[in-house]
């Protein structure tokens, strides 16, 4: 069940598009979303950037930069959340108390990014949150550490604003207990589907993955899914850009599984994920 959904409001270009993609995914569950403001604390940034000055004016004169930036995206942010919800016709509710569906609330921390969002996630059923940006205001290792950190799934929507969610949904399918732990953070959007594909690509351990996604198939249809297998050879450049590719040419919501620090920086944060957060034209969700 989807109740709540935690949405970073980080004052950047892109909160527009991602602020829509959570309505989209919020509307069919009557999902409350939660929009989080992180305000850096400009002397300690300051200090940990710039350790070997710790005082003079240079220091005072880039903490003074900062703090105005930061009140700059935090203006830029609150007023995109307000206009947002006006438009949209979302209840803006100050307690759970005031909750309804369509509802919304403006939630605000000082202090570190990675820290807050982490906290508040782990406490929310999903995070929709934006890919990596030119400004860099969504960074990879932002998202690595709400993946690794927070134990709850993550959907990255794709660089367009979603209008509706995907008719399908493509289970990116390894025989690991990642794999299996987003097939359950899925579970919520299986239903809205039309039809599910399990993908798997052939590897060193094909049979093992093949007969895997034989019985996650089996199960799928025992809960009433449509849900077929589709067993890909791996194009020239590698197993991830296959299933990204087939994952487009189908125009799903591709459901993949995060893994451990050194294989996710390898392989989740590496080449293929990287693809997908500056620009693949599909809404990824993933769990670790």
């Amino acid at each position: 069940m989807i109740k709540t959904i935690l949405v970073p409001a980080t004052g950047s270009d892109t909160d527009a598009g991602v602020f829509a993609s959570a309505l989209t995914v919020a509307r069919p569950f009557g999902a409350h979303l939660a929009f989080l403001h992180i305000s850096i604390d400009a002397a300690s940034f300051a200090a940990t950037i710039m350790p070997e000055v710790s005082s003079g004016q240079v220091f005072t004169d880039v903490i003074n930069r900062m703090e105005e930036e930061a009140q700059q995206r935090e203006q830029k942010a609150k007023q995109l959340f307000e206009s947002f919800c006006r438009r949209e016709g979302l209840v803006v509710a100050g307690t759970s108390s005031m909750l309804s569906e369509g509802s919304a609330r403006w939630l605000r921390e000082d202090g570190s990014e990675l820290y807050w969002l982490v906290e508040y996630a782990r406490t929310a059923d999903l995070l929709v949150i934006g890919r990596s940006d030119d400004d860099q205001r969504v960074p990879s290792d932002l998202l690595e550490a709400a993946l690794i950190n927070s134990g709850r799934p993550l959907l990255i929507p794709p660089s367009a604003p979603m209008s509706a969610l995907p008719d399908t949904v493509v289970i990116a399918w390894k025989s690991t207990p990642e794999a299996a732990r987003a097939v359950s953070a899925a579970m919520p959007f299986l239903p809205l589907a039309k039809q599910i594909v399990i993908m798997t690509v052939a590897e060193d351990q094909t049979t093992v993955e093949e007969q895997g996604a034989a019985r996650l198939m089996a199960n799928l249809r025992w809960d009433g899914f449509a849900a077929s297998v589709l067993r890909l050879e791996p194009s020239a450049q590698g197993a991830a850009e296959t299933l990204l590719m087939a994952a487009r040419e189908q125009a799903a919501l591709l459901v993949m599984g995060g893994y451990g620090h050194s294989r996710l920086r390898e392989w989740i944060f590496g080449g293929f994920t990287r693809r997908i957060l500056r620009g693949a034209e599909v809404p990824v969700l993933i769990a670790h």
